[in-house]
């Protein structure tokens, strides 16, 4: 028998639906799949994967992208009232900009065992941001490890 979610629950399988949604057209790309969602009042206000390879820059990260649309679309640099939906645990660089950006809740699919900021850098994140981790943890890292499988 399935275990009924709350609608909370539901709320961030949908959003990490539409993160990962992302993740696969960055892997489509050639990009490493990294998808992700900032929400504000209920609202998708930003999309964003990875395109490091595209634009031959290392800061851009689908966190980096992600919160540069969601400021522009707001209009400020802070985002306290907005959840970033993202398919894989943030580096640190995205940890520091997720903490400047006083990200009022972060949500993240995989954990990244080797380079993800809980192993190097838990205090980045901004004291008041909410962190829930595990959304849809399977498929976030199954399209990961099938994306590496095709590059060896």
């Amino acid at each position: 028998m399935e275990r009924e979610q709350s609608p909370a629950a539901q709320r961030d399988r949908y959003y990490m639906q539409q993160a990962l949604a992302e993740a696969q057209a960055a892997g489509e790309r050639g990009e490493i799949p990294v998808g992700a969602v900032i929400v504000h009042k209920e609202r998708i206000i930003a999309r964003a994967h990875n395109l490091t390879e595209t634009l031959r820059d290392v800061t851009a990260h689908a966190e980096m992208q992600a919160i540069t649309a969601a400021a522009d679309v707001l209009g400020g640099k802070y985002l306290p009232e907005c959840t970033l939906y993202v398919t894989l645990e943030p580096c640190v660089m995205c940890a520091g900009a997720i903490g400047w950006a006083q990200m009022g809740r972060l949500v993240f699919g995989a954990a990244d065992e080797k380079r993800g900021y809980r192993r190097f850098a838990t205090a980045a994140l901004h004291p008041k941001t909410e962190v829930t981790h595990g959304i849809m943890q399977d498929e976030c890292a199954r399209l990961l490890t099938d994306f590496f499988k095709k590059r060896r």
